[in-house]
């Protein structure tokens, strides 16, 4: 017997309703003859609501109690989709994500899943039982609750996937595929039928919301069969693979942007050789990410500027400002109201000019680019708020990613 595993965001068991249609899905996959391990997130804005509580006692709470509080939320779920199964006379067990065996790393809200112990749910799945497993949680070797940062219930389900050798990873959400860019804010934007790992990964990265970035990683190292499909609908989704065997001719395939951005800049560093290895390495021990780098350099001064997200703005100056001395520069200062627009499409490898014309479609529309990045399947540029919906717009209509047939749905 196979073992599929299905995985239900916050959306989609926002009410019991909800959690009762999902409950419906999952019997389904049970009925067609397979073992199912259901993967579930907080419901609705559960999450938000936590945070929200632990504000109102502190601005700067510990990162161990965060832990403590925000895996509350997935426990209220798993314990009422099991409800919901048992009522409709399936057997199911909810598990906790350090009953399931998930094994992280020793950092607080953000950590990496380093093991999964699965003898426990191989076990449960042996007596014929469903399982409802906890998403974005885990526990350390020592024993601490531990949470995989925002979307980390993806990278739970593709992980439990992988070590169950399942024959496929479906992530079930409120949209019924991947698109070419967010139709909320971008109408024209179509379903792709299927997408590449590595174009997904970026898009992910690059602020698509649909799948976390680390799951994506995950499937592609463990070569785990993965779909992102409606949770509400019956219709076919997208399929995440190798390499993507629809619109073959696409040369950028979608168009990703994210806001709440700041550009923050080293001015004065005095060593060009120690300074810069020192500026990121610190920002690193603190799990600060940095996305786009600018190195400048003037009087024999070097300048570096790099993008992070505004709610690490506060964190980094603090930690870089507690090592100046070791560091040695002058002064940061810190840019916000930016936001990033990408396209990535791994035809850009072996077609010249996609650059030269995104930057011209931007500044015919009148729209400055004020940081660069590139790599061999996208191209990144830090824009003004208000200009990244237009950005994107403009973008998704240049590359004629409107013009696609949604053939994942036929």
């Amino acid at each position: 017997m196979g073992t599929v595993v299905i995985k239900f965001g916050g959306s989609s068991l926002s009410t019991t309703d909800k959690i009762k249609n999902a409950a419906r899905m999952i019997i389904a996959e049970k009925e067609n003859g397979k073992n199912v391990v259901a993967v579930v997130s907080a419901m609705g804005k559960t999450t938000d609501q936590l945070l929200t509580l632990a504000g109102e006692i502190t601005a700067r709470p510990a990162k161990r109690e965060m832990d403590m509080l925000l895996t509350t939320g997935e426990q209220v779920s798993i314990s009422l989709l099991s409800m919901a199964l048992t009522e409709m006379g399936a057997e199911a067990v909810s598990l906790t994500g350090w009953q399931a065996g998930i094994i992280t790393e020793k950092v607080h809200n953000n950590a990496r899943i380093v093991d999964v112990k699965a003898d426990h749910i191989e076990k449960i799945l042996q007596e014929g039982k469903i399982i409802v497993a906890a998403g974005f949680q885990g526990v350390t070797e020592d024993g601490e609750i531990t949470t995989l940062g925002r979307g980390g219930s993806d990278t739970t389900a593709v992980a439990l996937a992988a070590a169950l050798k399942a024959e496929r990873c479906s992530i079930c959400t409120d949209v019924t595929g991947v698109f070419t860019s967010d139709p909320r804010y971008v109408p024209k934007a179509r379903k792709l039928a299927s997408i590449s790992y590595d174009e997904m990964l970026e898009l992910a990265n690059l602020g698509a919301g649909v799948l976390h970035p680390r799951a994506v990683e995950f499937a592609k190292n463990h070569s785990v069969s993965l779909e992102v499909r409606s949770s509400s609908e019956s219709e076919k989704g997208t399929v995440i693979e190798e390499e993507a065997s629809m619109e073959k001719n696409l040369i950028v395939r979608g168009v990703a942007f994210e806001d709440n951005i700041t550009r923050m800049t080293v001015f004065g560093l005095k060593d060009e050789i120690t300074g810069l290895p020192s500026v990121f390495s610190t920002l690193a021990a603190n799990q600060i990410d940095v996305d786009i780098i600018i190195q400048s350099q003037t009087d024999n001064e070097t300048n570096l500027s790099f993008s992070i997200k505004d709610k690490d703005r506060q964190e980094a100056v603090e930690v870089l400002e507690k090592e100046k001395e070791a560091i040695g520069f002058d002064h940061i200062e810190c840019e916000t109201g930016l936001s990033k627009v990408s396209i990535v499409g791994s035809g850009m490898v072996s077609n010249p000019g996609v650059a030269a014309k995104m930057f011209a479609v931007l500044a015919d529309n009148g729209i400055q680019s004020k940081m660069v990045s590139t790599s061999e399947i996208k191209v990144s540029v830090l824009v003004d708020a208000e200009q990244m919906k237009p950005a994107a717009q403009h973008l998704h209509d240049a590359f004629e990613l409107g013009a696609l047939e949604e053939t994942a749905s036929k």
